[in-house]
């Protein structure tokens, strides 16, 4: 027989992973970077806005005025003011009005207080939440039964339209106080023809008899919650689009319980611009005019307090309108530009072909709430116009007001018109002082805790324990850079929360592997055996542990809002990047430090 001896290499890495591991710090270094660095106020001005003066000018007008400012910085037409106070935010907008063309291009916003080289690379600061940054929170109730009504308006005005078209005599049609429809006829024939067609083109509706010869009709409960959902949702997409019109960025909007909306707008100290956007339930639509007291008409008001009669139904509601501009016109009257969608550009140019030469009529309408809390809509007529030619997808309507109130109108038909109102039943402002203040205190507890986590792993586990403190300063940098790249991610005070508990969780990695490297030794086995036993026993503890830990964090995430959100972000992400430092990154520094011990197995 002849023996061959074989070397097994314990500890070690192929070169691939230790490039692999010191790439993915390094991006992660420099994304968490200009997080360390802050953010400063700014007011954004777009290229549209129409600056009047240059920047220097600017600078000296507004220094002159108290202002601190930082720098301002131009760059493809638009300017940027960064402020060294961040209560001067709303008093620099104000200032900057007088000095643009169209006001309403003026963006609040946040500069970061990074070196250009390291944002020139792409990397930008973590977003903070309202708890952190300071800004208005409000939380509205969107109000369900108007919509409820006019599903039993429409309803109604169909069952009428359907009698008509089907010359059905004796057919009353009433709508009860409360959420049925009662449905009167002497005839059999007619009783079943109704009932079909209701079947047939209302089937969540439910249909029962009421006496000998009337149907009662009302809407089903499971549409109605459907009814509730999808009002709340699309209500929900459209306060994100207003938002987005006025310039407010990283602003949350999320559903709180069954029907109401919670929106925090970070860095935002006036809230009075964005509360009469928020809360606006502006919507435009085009009638045909009709003759007083014709079947198919209604009046509605005019502006100048006369009436005007148009069809009940409109030609085109706003929900076509995909955008909208105010200009002033020919006769320098403001106006808006309205450009509508594929679908409401065909209603219209059919609308407008077959009556050129006769009045259409643009209605606009909004949401009031009274005294006694009771709300009702209000809907005015804002201009009679005649069609000269047919109308396309792009069009002009006048008799808004004057200019600002045509931006005004503007903006909302570009946000959206609600499906609901709405109601704001909490506002609350977060000043600046106390978000630093949370920041202060948060961070300082996060300090303290790595503190002395990182004394007594250094002083229990001695060498393996350094190493340990290494993992654990790399898996801070690694979270805090993942949550500067995440597109979404929100810092919190809860999540503030998460980055402690990370710390005692990301060491807790260690431990269990520490431990079984100690119990490994006392089993006599030499220091590179038991390393290597020590890591791999470990794992299975350490991802089952993890795992399920890690279940928790997503339903958090998923059920829950605002500072439940983030405190399961971080906790989430602090358990992936725990795992990555605690294991391969410690087991890398383990490695590079100890891996020159060799196995030699002799095999016969």
């Amino acid at each position: 027989m002849r023996k061959q001896n074989k070397a097994t290499i314990l500890n070690h890495y192929s070169a691939w992973k230790y490039v692999l591991l010191v790439v993915t710090i390094t991006i992660m270094l420099f994304s968490a970077l200009p997080t360390f660095y802050g953010e400063d106020a700014a007011i954004q001005v777009s290229r549209e806005a129409g600056l009047k003066t240059d920047a220097l000018v600017l600078h000296q007008q507004l220094v002159s005025k108290g202002i601190g400012v930082k720098r301002i910085d131009q760059s493809k037409g638009q300017t940027l003011v960064v402020l060294e106070d961040n209560s001067q935010q709303a008093q620099v907008k104000s200032l900057l009005a007088e000095q643009v063309e169209n006001p309403s291009e003026l963006t609040l916003t946040l500069a970061p207080s990074a070196p250009n080289w390291l944002l020139s690379l792409g990397f930008s600061p973590i977003k903070l939440g309202l708890d952190l940054r300071g800004g208005v929170q409000f939380l509205l109730d969107v109000e369900i039964e108007p919509v409820y009504q006019l599903h039993y308006n429409t309803f109604v005005e169909s069952i009428r339209q359907f009698v008509r078209e089907e010359s059905f005599y004796g057919v009353t049609v009433q709508q009860l106080v409360g959420d049925s429809v009662l449905i009167s006829t002497s005839k059999v024939s007619h009783r079943q023809a109704l009932r079909q067609f209701i079947n047939k083109q209302y089937p969540h509706w439910q249909t029962t008899n009421s006496g000998g010869n009337s149907l009662n009709i009302k809407l089903s409960d499971s549409e109605k919650i459907n009814i509730r959902d999808l009002t709340v949702k699309q209500n929900l997409q459209i306060m994100r689009s207003r938002i987005e019109q006025l310039g407010i960025t990283e602003a949350l909007v999320q559903r709180q319980g069954e029907q109401r909306i919670r929106i925090e707008l970070p860095g935002i100290q006036d809230p009075a611009a964005a509360k009469s956007v928020i809360g606006a339930t502006a919507s435009l639509a085009f009638y045909q005019v009709m003759q007083p007291d014709s079947i198919n008409s209604k009046t509605l008001k005019d502006d100048q307090g006369g009436s005007v009669s148009v069809a009940r139904r409109a030609v085109l509601g706003g929900e076509h309108i995909v955008d909208a501009r105010a200009q002033s016109g020919e006769m320098g009257l403001p106006e808006v530009v309205i450009h509508l969608d594929r679908e409401g550009g065909k209603m219209m140019s059919d609308f407008s072909r077959a009556n050129i030469g006769k009045p259409m009529a643009t209605s606009y309408s909004e949401y009031s709430r009274d005294d006694k809390g009771k709300i009702s809509q209000t809907t005015e007529v804002i201009s009679v116009a005649t069609i000269q030619s047919q109308l396309g997808d792009r069009f002009s309507i006048t008799g808004a007001g004057d200019y600002a109130s045509a931006q005004q109108l503007a903006l909302l038909l570009r946000a959206g018109s609600m499906t609901a109102p709405v109601t704001i039943v909490e506002e609350r402002t977060i000043g600046p002082s106390l978000g630093e203040e949370n920041i202060t205190n948060g961070f300082s507890a996060l300090a303290l805790g790595m503190a002395i986590t990182l004394l007594f792993m250094g002083l229990w586990y001695r060498r393996l324990g350094w190493i340990a403190n290494v993992a654990l300063i790399s898996n801070m940098v690694v979270l805090f850079g993942l949550l500067a790249l995440i597109p979404g991610a929100v810092l919190t005070l809860p999540g503030i929360a998460g980055l402690v508990l990370t710390v005692g969780m990301a060491v807790d990695t260690n431990v269990l592997i520490f431990e079984r490297i100690k119990d490994k030794l006392k089993e006599g086995s030499s220091f590179a055996h038991a390393i290597d036993k020590g890591f791999d026993s470990a794992f299975s503890t350490i991802l089952d542990a993890n795992f399920t830990t890690m279940i928790t964090a997503v339903v958090l995430y998923s059920i829950g809002n605002g500072p439940i959100q983030g405190f399961a972000l971080t906790l989430g992400l602090g358990l992936l990047t725990s795992m990555f430092t605690g294991i391969f990154a410690s087991r890398a520094l383990v490695n590079w430090l100890y891996g020159r011990d060799f196995n030699r197995d002799v095999k016969v």
